[in-house]
This record gives C-alpha cells, structure tokens and sequence, in this order.
C-alpha cells in the first residue's frame, strides 16, 4: 500500500511540475523572486523534450508502481497520462520538438512581458 501511495504522489508532484513549467511565469509576475525556481524548471522540461530524454520522474513512479505489484508503463509521463487526449496518433519526435518550443516561446513571452512591465 505504501508503495502504490508514494507512486501516486510521484504521479502529482510530475503532473504539478508539469503545470509549474507551463503556468508558472503568470505566478513570476506576482512573485518575481519565484523565476529562480521556475526558469531552471522551463529549461529542464526544454531540455527533456528537445533531447527526446525522459524525465526521472517516471521510472521512479513505475519503479514504486512495479513495488505495489501494479504495472507501471513504457515511455514518458506526457505519452502515458495525456497522449490519448491530446496526440491519438502518438507522439513523434516532430511534436516533442514542438512542445519544447511552445514552452519556451510561452515564457519567452510571459519573461519579456514582465521586464516590459518594470
């Protein structure tokens, strides 16, 4: 049982890691001192994504999921949680590429508007 729970809350802390890379320059422009953290996590998730790499986050989830005597999954966490919704045909490496880039060009956008701002 402790295992299948340290599974899950490997799974929330990859999801809300997820959502920090995407979402959390808006959060940046309240908190500015908070880029320290989020600017090393866009360039982790650009660099997984350019590099085709995937992030240790999953096999540690599996390695906890496989422990609970439950299966854990090939590939990575976007492949295995969101690409039946968002990529039915799978994921190529054309579409990493291009989610690396929507990262970056989305705090790009966000970093530039926030020194326009000052």
């Amino acid at each position: 049982m402790q295992d299948r729970l340290l599974a899950d809350a490997v799974l929330l802390l990859h999801g809300a890691f997820i959502l920090f890379v995407l979402a959390g320059g808006a959060l940046v422009w309240r908190w500015p001192r908070l880029a320290w953290l989020h600017l090393p996590a866009v360039a982790w998730a650009i660099w997984i994504e350019g590099s085709g790499g995937i992030c240790p986050l999953t096999p540690l989830e599996n390695e906890f999921r496989h422990a609970a005597g439950l299966a854990g999954y090939g590939g990575g966490f976007i492949e295995h949680y969101l690409l039946a919704a968002i990529y039915p045909d799978g994921l190529t490496r054309g579409m990493q590429i291009g989610l690396g880039a929507f990262v970056a060009l989305l705090n790009l956008t966000v970093y530039a508007g926030l020194l326009l701002r000052r």
